[in-house]
């Protein structure tokens, strides 16, 4: 039985990813605590940039994980809390800071790449149905790159 947020279609598609991505992000920190890994999964697109590309200035973060400027600066501050990651000056300019992983995040990393390896397996066959969720979502973002929902709605 649906509910009125499932009955409303493709208006509720927000909320519907939303939810969705609630509840992977709530289990996935099931799973790190199941590893006895302290990890909270919104750290995830920062630490694993970082892993990928040792350093990186905050916008560069940002455009690599797609948030906004405030949105990563937020992140960082909570990772840095954590001493997952540290920053220093860039060398070429002193108003630019760089972040990298500390040795406590690189430790936590190497902790966490046989659960991202299982994860990775899990999300893998929830995601293989007939209308892969993956392939979609790709598609939906390529065609917001063509033209955004904003732009579509104005031409109705």
């Amino acid at each position: 039985m649906s509910n009125l947020i499932e009955a409303s279609g493709i208006l509720a598609i927000a909320t519907r990813l939303q939810r969705l991505s609630d509840q992977l992000r709530k289990e996935g920190q099931l799973i790190y605590k199941a590893h006895g890994i302290d990890f909270e999964p919104k750290w995830f697109p920062v630490v694993y940039t970082l892993h990928q590309k040792p350093v990186l200035s905050v916008v560069e973060i940002a455009a690599e994980i797609g948030y906004s400027h405030p949105s990563t600066i937020s992140l960082l501050k909570e990772l840095e809390k954590q001493k997952l990651v540290r920053s220093k000056k860039d060398k070429t300019d002193e108003r630019k800071r760089l972040i990298l992983l500390t040795d406590k995040g690189k430790d936590l990393v190497i902790q966490m790449q046989p659960v991202w390896k299982k994860m990775s397996a899990a999300l893998a066959s929830l995601t293989n149905t007939p209308h892969n969720l993956m392939k979609a979502i790709e598609e939906v973002e390529a065609n917001i790159k063509v033209q955004s929902f904003f732009e579509r709605e104005q031409q109705q």
